[in-house]
C-alpha cells in the first residue's frame, strides 16, 4: 500500500494516482510512453487492416492486445498532422500551414505533449522526422525532447548511410534511416529504464525516395499484389511493393522496441500507440477509400491508429467513435495523470473512457481537416468535402453518392459548421478570402490558398548556438536554381555570375561573433570563385577552394527517384571565417564577388555557430 509521503510526492510531480496501474511492483511508477508515427503509411497498409501482401505482427500486436481506432483522422500531408499531435490543438492554430519554406513551424507560444511529460519529471526523447520547425526555438530540443537524433526536414533524399542531426550537431552514420533512428530510441529506453520516459519514435518510412533494404526488397520484388487500388488505373505496382516492403521494415523495427520493452520488465507499464500523419502517398489499396496523400478524402486521411496499455486498455477493443490526431495530448496525459502545460483552448478531446471502458456516453462531435484552405467536415456518419459534396460514409464508404441535394439540411449545417471554423481558426479576413478563391472570383481558378508566412528564421540563441539555413529554407535570386521542386531536401545550383544570390530572412537575436560554414561542392576547375556572406552592414569575404566535385550517390535507390525528388551527394564543409553580426531583422546574403570558372558552387546548408 503506497505511503502518504508517496503519494503527497507524486501530487507534487503532477501524477494523478488513478492513472497508476497498481498490479505489481513493476507498476509503482508512473507509465511511460512510446509513440510510434509513421510517414505516409495508409489505412490499408497493414494486415490487422485486411492487407492480405503485407505481414504488420508487431504493429497488429499493439491494436490486438490494446485498442485499435477504426475512424481516427489526421491531416492530408505530414506537417500539419505532427502539430495536431505535439499540441492537440488544429494545425492553423500554430502557424503550420504547409510542407516546407518555414510553413512548417510551429509557433513558439505553442505548448507540446513533450512539455507537459518534461515538466512531469519524465525523461523525453524523439528519434526521426521532425517536421517542425529546424532552427531554435523551433528545434525539437526546444519544444519539450531532451535529445533528439534524426532530421528536421519533412524530407530525407539519404535513406542508406545518412547524414542526421544528434542534439545539434550533425554526423554520417552507416546504415538504413529507420534501423539507426530505432537503435537510438532503444537506447535511450535502455538509458531511462529506472525513471518514467516519453520516446516518441517518427519514422521516415514508407515516404520516398523508394528506398528500402535488400532483404525486405527481396520478399516483394516482382510479387504479385493481393487487393489493386481503388484507383487500379494509377496504381504503380512496385511503388505499391516497395511502401509494403518499408512497412515491413517499420514493423520490423517496432518489434525490437516491444520485445526490448519486454527484456527490461517495462511493457506493462508503458501506453504505447502507433499512427500514421496522412494516407498512402501512392494509389494503392485501401480497403476501397476515395483519395490518398494530400487529399481530404476518408482514403487521404484515416489513419491506422492503436493503442495498448497492458492491464488497463482491454485487448481487443475497436472504437468506432470518430477521433482524431488532435485528441493525442489530452488523452495521453490524462491516461499518464501529467498535467497539461499550456493554457490554450485544446480542440481535442480526451479518449480515455473509451479506452478505459468506463462506460460513459460519448457525445457526437465534427472533426475538421484542412489543406491549404480547403476544409472538410466528418461527423459519426458524415463527411462533407471540401467542394460541399455530402456523403453519407455509412452505406456509402467510397464516397461515390453525392446527397447534398436529398439531405439539404445535414450539407447547410455542415457547411455553416465550415464557415463558422475557418472564421474562428484563420480570422474574418482570411476565411473571407479563402471563400473568395473557392468560388473563383477575381479570376482565380477554383481551390485553396496559402497564408503568407512573414515569419523570420531565427539565428543565434545561446542555448542553441548552431543554426542551420538549409537551401530549402533560402531564396534563389537571377539564376541560380534549387536542385528540385522538392525544396525539402534539395540544394541550390546553376549559381554562374556576379548577378547571382542567394538570401534568407534572419532575425539575429544575439549580437556576437557567428562562424559561417558553408555546405558546398564545386567542380575542381571552377574553384575559386570570391565570395561574399552580407548582412545588415557585415561582411564577410572568402574563397570556395578547395574544388570539390563528388558524383550523385548511387546506393540510395531500391526504385528510380520520383520526379521533382533532388539526387543527393556528399557535400564539404567551407568555413569562412568569422563575422559579427548585431542584433535584429534583415536579409542575409550570399552573392558571388568574382567567378573565374563556370560556376560559383552549390549549396546545401549555410550554418551559423555564435561563437561568443
Amino acid at each position: 500500500m503506497r505511503s502518504a509521503a508517496f503519494a503527497a510526492t507524486l501530487v507534487l510531480l503532477g501524477f494523478a494516482l488513478s492513472a497508476i496501474p497498481v498490479s505489481g511492483a513493476e507498476n509503482s511508477r508512473p507509465p511511460n510512453v512510446v509513440v510510434f508515427l509513421a510517414d505516409d503509411a495508409g489505412w490499408g497498409d497493414f494486415s490487422i487492416n485486411g492487407n492480405r501482401s503485407v505481414r504488420t505482427p508487431n504493429i497488429d500486436s499493439i491494436g490486438l492486445g490494446g485498442a485499435r481506432f477504426d475512424r481516427f483522422f489526421v491531416c492530408a500531408v505530414c506537417a500539419p498532422t505532427r502539430a495536431e499531435f505535439l499540441t492537440g490543438r488544429y494545425h492553423p492554430r500554430g502557424g503550420v500551414r504547409g510542407v516546407s519554406t518555414g510553413l512548417e513551424r510551429l509557433n513558439t507560444d505553442e505548448k507540446t505533449v513533450a512539455d507537459a511529460f518534461k515538466a512531469a519529471g519524465y525523461a523525453t526523447g524523439a528519434f526521426g522526422k521532425w517536421h517542425n520547425g529546424s532552427q531554435w526555438p523551433y528545434h525539437p530540443q526546444a519544444r519539450g525532447f531532451d535529445e533528439f537524433y534524426g532530421y528536421t526536414a519533412g524530407h530525407w533524399g539519404e535513406y542508406f548511410d545518412p547524414p542526421v542531426e544528434h542534439n545539434g550537431r550533425m554526423i554520417r552514420e552507416k546504415g538504413y534511416i529507420v534501423d539507426l533512428c530505432t537503435d537510438r530510441a532503444v537506447a535511450f529506453i535502455e538509458r531511462n529504464r529506472t525513471r518514467p520516459f516519453f520516446c516518441y519514435v517518427p519514422f521516415t518510412t514508407p515516404h520516398s525516395p523508394w528506398s528500402v533494404p535488400e532483404k525486405h526488397w527481396d520478399r516483394f520484388k516482382g510479387r504479385a499484389i493481393a487487393q489493386p487500388a481503388t484507383e487500379a488505373g494509377q496504381e504503380n505496382l512496385d511503388h505499391t511493393r516497395c511502401a509494403l516492403a518499408m512497412v515491413e521494415n517499420q514493423d520490423d523495427n517496432v518489434g525490437r522496441v516491444l520485445r526490448r520493452l519486454d527484456e527490461l520488465g517495462l511493457r506493462d507499464n508503458t501506453i504505447v500507440v502507433y499512427f500514421s500523419d496522412n494516407g498512402p502517398n501512392s494509389w494503392r489499396w485501401n480497403d476501397g477509400m476515395k483519395g490518398r496523400k494530400g487529399t481530404l478524402d476518408e482514403g487521404g486521411i484515416r489513419s491506422p491508429t492503436m493503442l495498448s496499455w497492458p492491464g488497463r486498455v482491454k485487448p481487443g477493443t475497436v472504437i468506432r467513435d470518430i477521433a482524431g490526431a488532435i485528441d493525442l495530448l489530452p488523452t495521453l496525459t490524462s491516461l499518464a495523470g501529467v498535467a497539461r502545460v499550456g493554457a490554450k483552448p485544446l480542440d481535442g478531446a480526451d479518449l480515455s473512457p473509451l479506452l478505459l471502458g468506463g462506460g460513459a456516453a460519448w457525445a457526437e462531435r465534427m472533426i475538421f481537416s484542412h489543406q491549404n484552405g480547403q476544409v472538410s467536415v466528418r461527423t459519426p456518419r458524415h463527411r462533407l468535402d471540401s467542394r460541399g459534396a455530402l456523403f453519407d460514409l455509412q452505406s456509402d464508404p467510397g464516397q461515390t453518392n453525392d446527397i447534398a441535394a436529398a439531405e439539404p439540411a445535414i450539407a447547410a449545417r455542415l457547411g455553416e459548421a465550415v464557415t463558422t471554423w475557418r472564421r474562428e481558426v484563420f480570422g474574418p479576413e482570411v476565411a473571407a478570402r479563402s471563400v473568395e478563391l473557392r468560388a473563383g472570383k477575381n479570376g482565380k481558378a477554383r481551390g485553396g490558398f496559402v497564408v503568407p508566412d512573414d515569419r523570420p528564421y531565427p539565428v543565434g540563441h545561446r542555448e542553441f548556438p548552431w543554426t542551420p539555413l538549409p537551401a530549402r529554407d533560402g531564396v534563389p535570386h537571377g539564376g541560380v536554381q534549387r536542385s528540385s521542386s522538392a525544396p525539402n531536401s534539395s540544394y541550390f545550383v546553376n549559381w554562374r555570375t556576379t548577378g547571382d544570390r542567394i538570401t534568407w530572412d534572419i532575425e539575429v537575436a544575439t549580437t556576437g561573433e557567428y562562424e559561417v560554414v558553408i555546405d558546398y561542392t564545386c567542380p575542381l576547375p571552377d574553384a575559386g570563385a570570391e565570395i561574399e556572406l552580407a548582412f545588415r552592414g557585415a561582411r564577410l569575404t572568402g574563397q570556395v577552394t578547395p574544388g570539390w566535385d563528388p558524383a550523385l550517390y548511387t546506393n540510395q535507390d531500391t526504385l528510380p527517384r520520383p520526379a521533382g525528388e533532388s539526387q543527393m551527394k556528399e557535400f564539404r564543409p567551407l568555413n569562412l571565417g568569422r563575422v559579427r553580426l548585431e542584433q535584429g531583422r534583415g536579409e542575409l546574403t550570399l552573392r558571388a564577388l568574382r567567378v573565374p570558372g563556370k560556376s560559383v558552387m552549390d549549396v546545401r546548408r549555410v550554418n551559423l555557430t555564435l561563437k561568443n
